[in-house]
């Protein structure tokens, strides 16, 4: 069978009539021509006013030289339109290529990324036939911010980043949802009892922000035992929102859960615009085969036209999707022998929803989206008085294959009347003074040197004390300042300390 992968330049120029909506199109990799053909096939189908504007990212982009995946062109189409519907991308492996998807999130700031998890009991199979969960994850920082390092033989490092304005802007905006949409609790997953300081952020802007809104129920929970009861019992979750890690997991995990990944729309919003995509992948083993599930995709396109105005059409392609499932008419990743009544292909799946638009599902609840909805408003980052920040030591990374207590030897070679090394961790752990034997070590040591009681430091002290280790032939690799910020210390204890 031959699939057509893109819509004709006829069909597209019909849909472009004037004053219609502008939206930046990528088709992407492995699976995203097929699933995006068959999602615009249905929008347009449905009345959807946009005018496509078709760009080239993704697999072919990196291979032609360009190592972000996207270029300037597509980008000057993007910062006009401020609208994109995408279909998912190949990063390839290697050669210092970054994820287009992180790329895109940042530079546009789409701060936002909102995954509803819905079950479609009993249309769909699925052991959770009453969930309904609206994953906010925040899409900027964290550890995607993508700033790592190979420090030594044995030991890579990964920067996890929290701002203050990262954490109020993605709570706030998990809120305005929630009130928007009726929900009426809003859940924290962090991993503040190890991470006290990005996480507990995130954990403390949370409570903050959960007081502007007392009609809506607030809890938090520790990531690790949050997602053993979002597997197990997700029908007590409604609005969870999390740092950019644990939601980009989290939802996959809570999407297979409805019936399939497969199912899941994705929307990412800024101030500045928004990206409406699948959250699953290309896909690429499968990809060419008229068996993908642009059901994600679809949805997710239904969310774009919510966000530009057009709500009516939205709620008609929604509906139709929604009695198409309810008739069991299944890509294969949702088909059960059985309970399902056809398993058909990516295209023919589009064509069942089109016969249906109009209609309506009979057991499955149908969806009415108002004309004007409460918008969700994007704030803006705050600004915030400068602290008393003061300079009270340093951290010293170290490359070496000696005992802790050698290393100590020569570091404190470098000690003077101000100030005195007071620990060595390896991967975080205290291994001297008093460490343990049986505690393992890698080559990589943190080596800490704090002000005496009633001492001053400052950075030209920081200059002399590498000076001094250099001359000691000590291999350092970084360093790390140690503050405090009104007096309280801005920086972690080493555990065991």
């Amino acid at each position: 069978m031959t699939i057509q992968l893109k819509l004709p330049a006829q069909t597209l120029a019909q849909a472009n009539k004037p004053g219609s909506t502008p939206v930046t199109v990528a088709y992407g990799d492995g699976i995203g021509p097929e699933i995006m053909t068959a999602s615009l096939k249905i929008l347009l189908s449905a009345g959807a006013n946009i005018s496509v504007e078709p760009i080239e990212i993704g697999k072919a982009v990196y291979i032609a030289g360009e190592t972000s995946g996207i270029t300037a062109k597509a980008w000057e189409s993007l910062r006009r339109t401020r609208v994109f519907f995408k279909g998912p991308v190949t990063t390839p492996q290697g050669g210092g290529y970054k994820s287009l998807n992180v790329t895109i999130r940042k530079a546009l700031g789409l701060l936002a990324n909102v995954r509803p998890c819905v079950a479609y009991a009993p249309a769909i199979v699925t052991q959770h036939p009453k969930m309904d969960v609206v994953i906010v994850r925040e899409n900027e920082e964290d550890l995607y911010a993508g700033i790592e390092h190979r420090q030594t033989d044995e030991v890579y490092q990964c920067l996890k980043l929290i701002s203050r304005p990262g954490c109020e802007r993605i709570v706030r905006y998990a809120f305005d949802y929630a009130r928007a949409h009726g929900r009426k609790k809003v859940t924290c997953f962090t991993k503040d009892n190890i991470m006290k300081l990005t996480d507990g952020l995130f954990h403390r802007v949370f409570n903050e922000i959960a007081a502007d809104y007392p009609e809506i129920g607030s809890e938090h929970m520790i990531v690790d035992i949050g997602a053993a009861r979002l597997a197990d019992t997700p029908e007590i979750f409604d609005v969870i929102v999390m740092p950019n890690l644990y939601g980009d997991i989290l939802s996959d995990v809570a999407a297979q859960i409805t019936g399939s990944v497969g199912l899941a729309p994705s929307a990412n919003i800024g101030q500045h615009g928004a990206m409406f995509e699948a959250i699953h992948g290309s896909a690429p083993d499968i990809a060419g085969q008229d068996i993908a599930n642009p059901s994600g995709l679809l949805l997710a396109g239904t969310m774009m036209l919510k966000h530009i105005g057009q709500a009516e059409v939205a709620e008609k392609v929604h509906n139709a999707w929604l009695a198409t499932i309810e008739a069991g008419i299944h890509t294969a990743d949702i088909f059960v022998a059985g309970h399902s009544t056809e398993k058909v292909g990516t295209m023919a799946f589009a064509e069942a929803v089109i016969a249906r638009l109009g209609q309506k599902p009979a057991t499955l609840t149908a969806v009415s989206y108002p004309a004007k909805g409460l918008p969700v408003i994007v704030w803006p980052a705050q600004k915030y008085r400068k602290a008393k920040k003061e300079l009270t030591g340093i951290d010293v990374f170290v490359h070496a294959d000696q005992s802790a207590e050698y290393l100590a030897t020569q570091m404190k070679a470098a000690e003077n009347g101000i100030f005195d090394l007071t620990m060595i961790t390896n991967r975080g752990i205290k291994v001297w003074p008093e460490g343990l034997p049986e505690t393992f070590c890698t080559d990589h040591w943190r080596c800490r040197f704090q002000a005496k009681q009633g001492k001053q430091f400052n950075k030209a002290m920081v200059i002399e004390l590498l000076r001094s280790l250099n001359q000691a032939g000590v291999d350092f690799i970084k360093t790390e300042q140690l503050y405090t910020f009104d007096g309280t210390p801005g920086y972690s204890l080493g555990q065991g300390e």
